[in-house]
């Protein structure tokens, strides 16, 4: 699956990966890569290849989940897609609370102690994925665990998920990304290590 992911978002254009033009990410961060997994929903064998990923691996390590919740913006439509074909409700979790109506954070009905799935796109120094974790807890769920798109892997991302006590599956990841991409002629052999050396610096 690693694999049959990788191709498919290097297939739709959702990871670029130009090593002698990098990107600059938020954080000011010059990388070699950068993963836009929203053009998956633009392409329907992809995302039908991804949701039924992402289900497969709830179903695998979590199957007394009750519940999905969605990070915001990116995973609100892939919890929703999975959801579906889980036949089980779903949420999601904004980046802040509204400051209006209900001043919700947390939308979708969900009662204390329910089993909760976070379904995130991308796992990165897991920073936002943490403080989604966070607020679910402070409501009362019992959080299961993150099942996520995409993870470059990052040690210190790895890290702050392992103290925070949140485990996380990815359908794919970076170092079978770059496998891939150089196998299939979107990178020369000789920038597989310098990628994989770039994140092992951060």
């Amino acid at each position: 699956m690693e694999r049959e992911i990788a191709h498919e978002l290097l297939s739709i254009g959702a990871v670029f990966l130009r090593p002698e033009e990098p990107f600059t990410w938020a954080s000011g961060i010059k990388s070699p890569i950068y993963c836009d997994n929203r053009l998956i929903l633009s392409s329907p064998s992809a995302r039908d290849k991804v949701e039924a990923g992402l289900a497969e691996l709830v179903k695998k390590y979590h199957p007394d989940c009750q519940m999905l919740m969605g990070t915001s913006t990116a995973g609100i439509a892939h919890a929703a897609l999975t959801a579906n074909i889980l036949n089980m409700p779903m949420g999601y979790v904004r980046s802040e609370a509204k400051t209006h109506g209900r001043t919700n954070r947390i939308e979708g009905k969900m009662e204390p102690g329910t089993k909760v799935v976070v379904i995130e796109d991308l796992i990165s120094t897991g920073g936002s994925a943490i403080e989604v974790v966070q607020a679910l807890r402070e409501a009362g769920a019992q959080v299961l665990g993150i099942i996520s798109i995409f993870t470059y892997g990052i040690q210190k991302g790895l890290d702050r998920l392992a103290e925070a006590g949140i485990v996380n599956h990815s359908l794919s990841n970076l170092d079978t990304l770059v496998e891939v991409a150089a196998q299939e002629g979107y990178i020369g052999p000789q920038w597989k290590e310098k990628i994989i050396a770039f994140r092992n610096s951060l």
